[in-house]
């Protein structure tokens, strides 16, 4: 079927549902990263209609990337894509740039600000103390897992040679290494370490909280 074909088809069908609200409401969906279904809900279309247009926007931005003339009945279609594609790709941005933050450390959680008398001047001292994440490791292997699946996917092993002290032979062998429990043991180690006072549970002193 001809594209002026496919046009006619789409005419005498029922009225059209992609308004200016209606994609307002997409795009904005989308920039938040919510899945495709919650997305169409809440610009209240169903998924499959909103699975459509944007199948029928890539069509057209790939048919003009081609350098087919532009077909003025789809070109909201293709305007639709293009921006959902930006706002999701915006979303995706975002949160890796969070999850960078969580694996380095240094995030802010509390500041503590006290005043005091210099026992020496004399003087009302103002003294201000900032609480900070540490580095955490599992945004690092969440990261892995999910952008190289194939070297640290959840279904990857290694290979590890149990070896004594002498010659290492070509005869030794080789055995899976789960990295589930590998992780786990090492989560519960570090967290133990990073965080002794949840042991007994956490003690709030006065202090200001900030995002």
């Amino acid at each position: 079927m001809s594209r002026k074909d496919r046009r006619a088809k789409r005419a005498a069908g029922r009225p059209r549902l992609l308004s200016e609200e209606v994609e307002a409401r997409l795009v904005g969906a989308s920039r938040t990263g919510i899945a495709v279904e919650l997305a169409a809900e809440m610009a209240g279309i169903s998924r499959s209609t909103f699975l459509a247009w944007m199948a029928r926007g890539r069509a057209e931005s790939d048919a003009r990337a081609a350098g087919d003339e532009p077909d003025p009945a789809e070109s909201e279609y293709a305007a639709l894509y293009e921006k959902v594609r930006t706002a999701r790709a915006t979303a995706a941005a975002r949160a890796m740039a969070n999850i960078r933050r969580v694996a380095d450390g240094g995030i802010v959680t509390k500041v503590v600000t006290r005043r005091f008398r210099d026992p020496v001047s004399g003087e009302i001292v103002e003294e201000t103390t900032e609480d900070r994440t540490p580095p955490d490791w599992r945004a690092d292997a969440w990261y892995l897992e999910r952008q190289h699946r194939d070297q640290y996917g959840k279904d990857a092993t290694i290979a590890v040679e149990i070896t004594g002290l002498g010659d290492i032979t070509s005869n030794q062998d080789e055995s899976a290494v789960d990295l589930d429990a590998i992780a786990e043991r090492l989560d519960q180690s570090l967290f133990s370490v990073v965080f002794p006072e949840l042991e007994s549970g956490p003690e709030v002193i006065d202090a200001e909280v900030v995002d």
